[in-house]
C-alpha cells in the first residue's frame, strides 16, 4: 500500500485520538521569524490538520498538503487553514511562496531528496519537522511500547528514527533540533482509538480482537481515576538557509 492510502479507512481514528504538539515545539517552529500573522506555513502531510489549526491558532496562514481524501474530509475547518491534495515531491505551490515547510509526523513517509528537494523549492527561509516517540524510560510507556512492537505489521517505528537522521542531513542547511517532553493522557476509549489510528497495527480480525484485549488488560494494569498516561518526547528539527 502507497503511504498516500495508509489512512484512509482510519482518518477518524486518527482525528479523534491522536495528541497536539507541545506549545514549545510551535513556538521552535516560529522562532526568529517574526510575527506569526505575517507568517505562511505549508504543512505537507497535514492528515486531519492537527498540526496546521495549531499553527493557524498563532495566526499563521496555512496550506494544509494532504493527498488522501479520506484525512481532509475528518478535518475541522479553521479560517486561517487552507487544502490542497498535493503531495510531498509535488506540492502544487509556487516557488518561495510561503515562509515555511513543515511536516509534523508525516516526515519518515517521504523522506527523500525529493520531497527535501521540494521543501527548499517552495520555502523562502525555513524548512521544519515534528516528530513525537514515546519515552520509554516510563515504565507504562514501556509496557506499551512492547505491545505495540508485538502487533506491529511494519518497521514503520524503525523508519521514523531513519527519518530523523534523514532531516538531520538537509543539503545547503543549518539544521538545529530540540526534543520537547510531554504526555498523553487517555482513558480505555482513548487507548484503543489511538491504536486504531495507527497503519502499521490491525484494526480487522483476530489480530485488532487479540490487541485489543491486551491493551485492556495494560490499562487495568497502570490506570488511575480512569486514565494512563502516555510519556511521549517531540523531536523538533529546523533546517535555515
Amino acid at each position: 500500500m502507497h503511504s498516500t492510502e495508509r489512512f484512509g479507512d482510519r482518518a477518524q481514528a486518527y482525528a479523534a485520538h491522536r495528541p497536539a504538539y507541545p506549545d514549545e515545539a510551535i513556538d521552535a517552529v516560529l522562532e526568529g521569524l517574526g510575527d506569526p500573522a505575517t507568517i505562511e506555513i505549508a504543512d505537507i502531510g497535514a492528515g486531519t490538520g492537527i498540526s496546521s489549526r495549531l499553527f493557524a491558532v498563532r495566526g499563521a496562514r496555512v496550506i494544509a498538503i494532504e493527498p488522501n481524501a479520506g484525512m481532509r474530509q475528518a478535518s475541522t475547518d479553521h479560517p486561517r487553514v487552507d487544502w490542497g491534495s498535493g503531495t510531498a515531491d509535488r506540492t502544487g505551490l509556487p516557488d518561495r511562496s510561503v515562509d515555511v515547510a513543515v511536516a509534523c509526523q508525516a516526515f519518515h513517509w517521504f523522506a527523500t531528496p525529493l520531497a527535501m528537494g521540494e521543501m527548499r523549492r517552495i520555502s523562502r527561509r525555513r524548512a521544519a519537522i515534528l516528530q513525537y516517540e514515546r519515552d520509554e524510560r516510563d515504565p507504562f510507556t514501556r509496557a506499551h511500547g512492547d505491545v505495540v512492537r508485538a502487533y506491529a505489521r511494519d518497521d514503520t517505528e524503525s523508519i521514523r528514527m531513519h527519518a530523523l537522521a534523514t532531516f538531520s542531513n538537509f543539503p545547503n542547511a543549518s539544521v538545529s533540533r530540540s526534543a520537547f517532553s510531554g504526555s498523553h493522557k487517555l482513558d480505555l476509549a482513548g487507548l484503543l482509538g489511538r491504536a486504531a489510528s495507527s497503519s502499521y497495527l490491525p484494526n480487522t480480525g483476530s489480530e485488532a480482537e487479540a490487541l485489543q484485549r491486551d491493551l485492556k488488560t495494560l490499562f487495568e494494569a497502570f490506570e488511575r481515576d480512569g486514565k494512563v498516561e502516555l510519556a511521549m518526547v517531540t523531536f523538533v528539527l529546523i533546517a535555515d538557509w
